[in-house]
This record gives structure tokens, C-alpha cells and sequence, in this order.
């Protein structure tokens, strides 16, 4: 197995502009695929869990009797996961920190694997669906949702949201992710030995006034403060001031009166 392809940088990281966004996801929202899959008393595995948010409700719909165990390469935001289970007078959720090419589990330990926007992160997407099968029992489902970068719509046109999202494309390569991984999770499925899959597609849409301020405002901030902007420049692939022209890009499209952004998600249901 090649080390080097299983490692990635998160090209995002952790700022609060990242963290805005992943703390308004919700099962209902990003997983509403997988809900109909869950029952009272199951074991889920949260890969990259991150703040917490849909993991709270996955416990929640697997209640009572259930447990779930949420699990991210980062420590930091694991803590704050912790922080919101306890908020929302949760138990039976455990916490950890994960490698999903390698997870410290035994085989068939849940009934439910579950990622969220991880794949298109992974140095290795395949062997990932490899460890979340192999701890996924059998008859099992694993579940995997990831946005899909190149299908990304908007309107109004706006000068330098185009350079924005091929900038964004090739810091993600560079880090040895996917940012196109939505469409190809079905063939990741099958790469990784599932025979069962079940293909979906969802798409987030900022489409009022409110909703294209706050993503605007968020992928401003984040082009310009976030982890993302000082991989973006120390790698050499933009420079402050085209970082800066993507941000103002992107405070030009949230205020246009008739500002409309949708993002496409794809999903896979796998069978263990």
C-alpha cells in the first residue's frame, strides 16, 4: 500500500469561517439519504465528524438503545463535538480521533458507517471505503455523501468566481484530495469490492437574500483567513491579492438582489 496516496491535506482546516458552515449541517439536511436506513438500537461509526452537528442527530435517530462513535483526524474539533453532544443532553455517543485509511476497530463493529463530505479529503478514497466496509457488519450499510466542486451553479455571473473555483480544484489536487468526488463515489464503491450500491444525488441552494449573505460571507472569509488561503499561497498557486479578488467575488455575487447557488452533493448507500 502506498503511504504517500493515502495521505492528504484537509484543505480547509478548522477556521471559524469553515466551522460557520459545517455547524449548520444537520441529518436532515446532509443526510436525509441514509435517515430511512436507521432504527432504534444501531451502532454508527461518524467518520470525520468534525463540530458535532449531524452526529448529534444521528444519535438522536438511533435512540434509544443506540450508540454512536464519532470519530476525526483532528483533535480540536473533536472536543468540540464532545462540547455539543453535552450541550444537547446527549449519551450513548463516544469520541475519538480516526484515520479512516486505517481504523482502529475491530472487523464488523457497527451497523452504520457513515461520512460526510471525508472522501473528497482522502489521500486514498478507495481504501477508505475498504476500512468503513471491513467495520461495517454484515448486511450493514455504508454511507457516503461528497460535494461535487465542478458542478457547482450560480447566478448571477460574477467576474472571479470562475477563477475562484478552478483555484480551488487545484489546491485540492495539490493536497492530494478530489474535489470532484461526488460523482465518482460510485465507482470508489465498486473499486472498493461492494457489489450493492445505491446511487443518489442532493443539492444544497442559497437561494434568499439571507442564505447568499451568510455562504457568500463565509467563502469570503474563508478564501482569505482560512487554512485553505495559506496552502493556496505556500504552495504557489495564487498569490494574496488573487485570493483577495476572490473574496470580493465572492461579497459582489451575495449581494446581488437575485443571488442563487446550489451545490450538488452525490451519495452512496453500500450494502456490507
Amino acid at each position: 500500500m502506498n503511504a504517500a496516496k493515502e495521505t492528504a491535506v484537509y484543505t480547509h482546516g478548522h477556521h471559524e469561517s469553515v466551522l460557520r458552515s459545517h455547524r449548520w449541517r444537520t441529518a436532515e439536511n446532509s443526510a436525509a439519504y441514509l435517515i430511512g436506513e436507521l432504527r432504534p438500537g444501531m451502532s454508527v461509526l461518524d467518520v470525520g465528524c468534525g463540530p458535532g452537528t449531524i452526529t448529534a442527530d444521528l444519535a438522536e435517530l438511533v435512540a434509544p438503545g443506540g450508540r454512536v462513535t464519532a470519530v476525526d483526524a483532528a483533535q480540536d474539533v473533536v472536543e468540540q463535538a464532545r462540547a455539543h453532544a453535552a450541550e444537547r443532553g446527549l449519551s450513548g455517543i463516544g469520541f475519538g480521533t480516526a484515520d479512516v485509511h486505517a481504523l482502529d476497530f475491530p472487523d464488523d463493529s457497527f451497523d452504520v458507517v457513515h461520512a460526510h463530505q471525508v472522501l473528497q479529503h482522502v489521500g486514498d478514497p478507495v481504501q477508505a471505503l475498504r476500512e468503513m466496509r471491513r467495520v461495517c457488519r454484515p448486511g450493514g450499510v455504508v454511507a457516503a455523501r461528497d460535494a461535487d466542486y465542478a458542478a457547482m451553479t450560480w447566478y448571477p455571473a460574477t467576474p472571479g468566481l470562475d477563477d475562484w473555483l478552478s483555484l480551488y480544484r487545484r489546491v485540492a489536487r495539490a493536497n492530494g484530495g478530489e474535489p470532484d468526488a461526488g460523482r465518482r463515489l460510485r465507482a470508489w464503491a465498486r473499486e472498493a469490492g461492494f457489489t450493492d450500491v445505491t446511487s443518489s444525488a442532493t443539492a444544497w441552494c442559497f437561494a434568499t437574500p439571507e442564505e447568499a449573505a451568510w455562504w457568500s460571507a463565509l467563502w469570503a472569509d474563508r478564501t482569505t483567513a482560512s487554512e485553505y488561503a495559506a496552502i493556496a499561497t505556500g504552495g504557489g498557486h495564487a498569490t494574496g491579492s488573487d485570493l483577495a479578488a476572490a473574496a470580493e467575488a465572492w461579497r459582489v455575487w451575495g449581494a446581488a438582489p437575485d443571488a442563487w447557488f446550489s451545490v450538488l452533493n452525490g451519495e452512496i448507500l453500500c450494502r456490507a
